[in-house]
């Protein structure tokens, strides 16, 4: 009796480590499309960032009281606020504060966004909240509630 009590409890320690270090390959694949996306907008890339969006209908992003849904609204909105180059488009910063696991295939990410336009330095700013999903393609964003902090 013992002995299967050690392997059940082996089992499960082997089974949570493993969900545990996937968990760790996931954040690290989240975070890394969240670099990619800063990276992209950093080059003046405004399609190179919306590629951590998931493409299809469902995508919902709010922002300054509106709500829109779909890439091509979301591509809209972002090229109407900022252009579609780096010139216009500023300098990104983002800090992410935290990243959570929702069930297997879902994520939860909490952010701090800075955004410095040139030539007048101006800053911008607020906070993120995203939720993701695992897709064939890997980690996309469904749903953006980004908001600036008042100026």
């Amino acid at each position: 009796m013992r002995g299967l009590a050690f392997v059940l409890a082996a089992g499960l320690a082997c089974a949570h480590a493993t969900r545990g270090s996937d968990w760790q390959r996931d954040r690290a694949a989240i975070l890394e499309l969240l670099r990619a996306q800063q990276d992209a907008w950093n080059r003046g890339d405004l399609e190179g960032f919306l590629r951590g969006y998931d493409p299809g209908p469902d995508l919902v992003f709010t922002s300054g009281g509106q709500i829109r849904r779909g890439l091509a609204e979301t591509r809209a909105r972002y090229q109407a606020r900022y252009g579609a180059d780096r010139q216009t488009m500023g300098r990104l910063e983002f800090a992410i504060l935290d990243v959570r696991a929702l069930g297997p295939g879902g994520a939860v990410v909490l952010g701090r966004w800075r955004l410095t336009l040139e030539p007048s330095h101006e800053t911008r700013g607020g906070v993120f909240s995203l939720a993701l999903l695992r897709t064939d393609a890997g980690w996309r964003i469904v749903h953006d509630h980004t908001s600036a902090a008042p100026s």
